[in-house]
């Protein structure tokens, strides 16, 4: 898949992005939701998100991304957004994908894990039908997830976000017990909702 996705060119991502882009702000739950976390893309080879972070910013939702806590293994936190000046004076951090500081303009930033999320929309290497999702290998958003989760709190609805070459058949990615299944998948085309 990496391979794969590594030879797909930026017009074709851009192509999609655009219109999966489209097919997010328009679903229910997004148009409900309040506060929303959304990945930074990396620079290549996956669905760009610099277009759908700026509409959540504009739409007047809490927007947060994440931030590798460097302090604690596997850890990721999920931190508020301002404004579109903020995002785009993010440094570059792990992996040359944007990371917010832990504070703006002298104060601490919100964390998701305290005002609380109403959606996540998730990246990933791939999806199945099934609504497996397979990451980078390093756990942080079912760690995430799983923490969020603890003490009763319902988890927020996950959307995975895949370009159509990312969509695999029905149970072909493996999932441990510790793996979260994706309540909805969204390509370009089509919507893939868990059963």
């Amino acid at each position: 898949m990496t391979s794969k996705l590594r030879d797909l060119s930026p017009s074709h991502i851009q192509d999609q992005s655009r219109t999966l882009t489209s097919k997010i702000l328009s679903l229910p739950s997004f148009v409900q939701s309040k506060n929303v976390s959304c990945y930074l893309s990396m620079p290549s080879g996956e669905f760009d998100t610099s277009m759908l972070v700026r509409e959540i910013l504009r739409s007047g939702k809490s927007l947060f991304v994440p931030r590798i806590d460097k302090t604690v293994d596997g850890r990721m936190d999920f931190l508020q957004i301002h404004s579109e000046d903020d995002l785009n004076s993010l440094p570059a951090g792990v992996w040359g994908i944007k990371e917010p500081d832990l504070s703006y303009n002298d104060k601490p930033r919100a964390n998701a894990d305290e005002a609380g999320l109403d959606l996540i929309l998730l990246p990933g290497l791939a999806f199945d039908r099934s609504s497996s999702r397979l990451g980078h290998g390093k756990g942080y958003y079912d760690r995430f997830i799983t923490a969020y989760t603890q003490n009763d709190r319902a988890p927020p609805l996950l959307v995975g976000l895949a370009l159509r070459e990312q969509l695999l058949n029905s149970n072909t990615i493996p999932t441990a017990s510790h793996d979260w299944k994706m309540d909805c998948i969204v390509t370009d085309k089509e919507y893939i909702h868990r059963n």
